[in-house]
């Protein structure tokens, strides 16, 4: 049995229905996690997407978060929000606020989170402490479903490079966020709780970066960055027969600045 998982910052999935409903009936996704919705839970396109034989679990409230599974192997045992989530305190704000980035579910033989973590802003940023407290929040959400004999994996924009190697020219981002060591370490730290960086083989260039910037000519110069991650258990990484970075999904006009990540297991 060959079970096709991908993940992909969808940047709006109102502004981009019509490139998502394209890259479903051509790629053919089992698995589909989504991220960056941009859009309320009841106002996700539920119907455009069963149209294609995908249920879907959405978490979103209509702002800069937001995320899904669509799923065409059933979707059971949906959870929202990461057990003990914690919550950004915004400038002025009296409380902190639990934002939607995670959704988990059970796909058939499989289960997966997709997962939108903080972009953390600046160094120092009160943002950027919380992402480092939600990566943490989240190593401890997988330790057990890691440790399980079902294929698992935690896919997503995970707003960090795992490495140098995963920008397009570290001197770039120097001072800046996605590169710092702290990221990186609270990152690291997934592989601690059993999970291991699933590397997508590399197409038209070395690296297979997942996200470019509109600006600069940032795609057709292959300014890029390796963000939208997959982290799968040992079962899970044992059947993976392929992984790619479907660069032909970020061409164009209206596309997301990130690329679809696939993974092709053989179960």
């Amino acid at each position: 049995m060959t079970v096709r998982i991908a993940t992909w910052n969808i940047n709006s999935v109102t502004a981009r229905l019509p490139k998502l409903l394209e890259w479903l009936d051509g790629a053919k996704p089992d698995v589909l996690c989504l991220q960056e919705l941009k859009c309320a839970t009841d106002a996700f396109p539920f119907e455009a997407v069963g149209e294609l034989g995908y249920e879907a679990a959405a978490h979103g409230t209509g702002r800069w978060n937001g995320v899904a599974i669509l799923s065409r192997l059933g979707l059971t045992d949906v959870v929202r929000d990461l057990p003990e989530q914690p919550g950004y305190l915004a400038d002025g704000a009296l409380l902190p606020e639990t934002e939607p980035r995670a959704i988990a579910a059970t796909c058939g033989p499989v289960r997966v989170w997709s997962v939108y973590v903080p972009n953390g802003r600046e160094v120092g940023h009160a943002h950027y402490r919380y992402k480092l407290e939600w990566l943490e929040t989240l190593r401890r959400s997988v330790l057990e479903d890691a440790a399980g004999a079902r294929p698992f994996a935690v896919l997503g924009d995970f707003n960090v490079a795992p490495a140098d190697e995963d920008v397009y020219d570290r001197a770039a981002f120097e001072g800046q966020t996605h590169v710092t060591e702290p990221e990186r370490v609270a990152l690291a730290a997934l592989q601690s709780a059993g999970l291991q960086d699933v590397v997508p083989r590399a197409l038209k260039y070395d690296r297979p970066y997942t996200y470019w910037d509109y600006r600069a000519l940032g795609f057709p110069k292959n300014r890029g960055m390796r963000i939208d991650l997959t982290y799968g258990n040992k079962p899970f990484v044992e059947a993976v027969s392929d992984s790619y970075v479907d660069r032909e999904a970020r061409k164009g006009k209206g596309t997301s600045d990130h690329a679809p990540v696939v993974v092709d297991l053989a179960l």
